[in-house]
């Protein structure tokens, strides 16, 4: 009621020094807050050395058929049903090498006949990108080649001994393997596990964070204190949200900089690199604040605020990529990781590091992204509430 009076007497209030505030005050007591510190920033650190001194990589055995497969010979429907190989197809050569060189393909395999017939040549390819899973799918070739010159050798051997003995000395091999490796950078597992745990640290600080802030703001009655004050709402909302950013965006620019130095983590175009993961990191908070703002209106006391935003959170950390590559689980799975948005943060963080994707390679990650944006923030302007 007293509001317009206090504003009629304040003409001159400015709203962003108030805002700015609100915002260095915020930040002090983030940086004073042990669990902001430990879930922001000391939990994904702890992650990365963890995973970093890891140096075994998750078998991805994605490949393909070079263009020009012979698809007629026994050794093709060999290769084709291996459990192990899941074929991927391109609409063209050059979109196969690409994904080559980027470690999104682990290998690319030919299949030719010789010009007698006698021989099927088996050429396979990969990169240092993904070199240590290339080295499975080479393995696996090989044993099928070999596996194709035991039956010839026995089927020669079978005939008389003096036939025999000629027949090994001239006869070609029944398949005759070649491996070749391209360059490409090599993908380490910190490359994977980085971008993951800096997404855990995003999603973390969003929605527990911001729940858990909003609500004791609320319950403390500093809220209804500022409506005592000339200072409009959104500048409140707006100065919480810059003291958030601040810190989470720190702590992001300390977990890249240290996975890169400490332990190889790739940044492919350097600065540029870390200005991206920044820009992507900041729009994953503005997003996930969106859950904690939801959370902390829905929530009655400070007991119900874990369970509520554990029901946001766990299934994303265990789901979209975070410890562990979605496309390892069943089909029926990857639909409902398929859905959430920290996959598709996951995924931009990634290809920005590893393969420098721009940010118009990634727009359909970026609009799932931000479909989940706008539906979140308009419920929680329905959820919200300030007493």
């Amino acid at each position: 009621m007293n509001k317009p009076q206090l504003m009629s007497t304040a003409p001159n209030y400015n709203q962003w020094r108030a805002m700015l505030a609100i915002t260095r005050a915020s930040l002090r007591s983030m940086t004073r807050s042990p669990s902001a510190v430990v879930f922001s920033l000391a939990f994904p650190l702890v992650f990365i050395v963890v995973f970093g001194f890891i140096k075994s990589n998750t078998i991805q055995l994605d490949v393909s058929f070079a263009p020009g497969t012979d698809t007629t010979v026994q050794l093709y429907n060999d290769l084709k049903s291996l459990p192990s190989f899941r074929f991927k197809s391109f609409a063209s050569g050059e979109e196969q090498v690409d994904q080559l060189h980027k470690g999104r393909l682990d290998a690319v395999i030919a299949v030719s006949k010789s010009t007698t017939g006698d021989t099927i040549s088996v050429e396979v390819v990969t990169s240092k990108a993904s070199r240590e899973r290339a080295r499975f799918v080479s393995s696996s070739v090989a044993a099928i080649t070999d596996h194709l010159n035991a039956q010839r050798i026995q089927t020669i051997t079978s005939l008389l001994p003096t036939e025999a003995a000629t027949a090994l000395k001239h006869a070609p091999p029944a398949a005759q393997l070649t491996a070749t490796e391209v360059s490409g950078r090599e993908y380490k597992m910190i490359d994977f596990i980085l971008p993951g745990q800096l997404g855990f640290s995003i999603l973390s600080a969003g929605v527990f964070g911001t729940a858990f802030v909003f609500f004791s703001l609320r319950q403390s009655l500093v809220l209804k204190r500022f409506f005592a004050t000339p200072i409009k709402r959104s500048y409140i909302i707006l100065g919480e949200a810059l003291a958030r950013l601040v810190f989470q965006l720190t702590g992001s620019l300390i977990i890249i900089l240290m996975g890169h130095f400490v332990f190889g983590f790739t940044l492919i175009n350097g600065f540029m690199t870390v200005l991206q993961l920044l820009f992507l990191s900041m729009l994953g908070l503005i997003v996930f604040m969106g859950f904690g703002f939801v959370v902390s209106g829905i929530a009655r006391n400070e007991s119900t605020i874990p369970p509520f935003a554990n029901i946001i959170t766990l299934p994303q950390f265990l789901l979209s990529g975070t410890f562990f590559p979605v496309d390892a689980f069943p089909g029926w799975l990857q639909k409902v990781s398929n859905i959430l948005p920290l996959t598709y943060l996951n995924d931009a963080l990634r290809r920005t590091a590893f393969e420098g994707a721009s940010l118009i390679e990634l727009l359909p990650q970026l609009s799932v992204v931000a479909i989940w944006g706008v539906i979140i923030y308009a419920l929680s302007v329905r959820l919200f509430r300030w007493e």
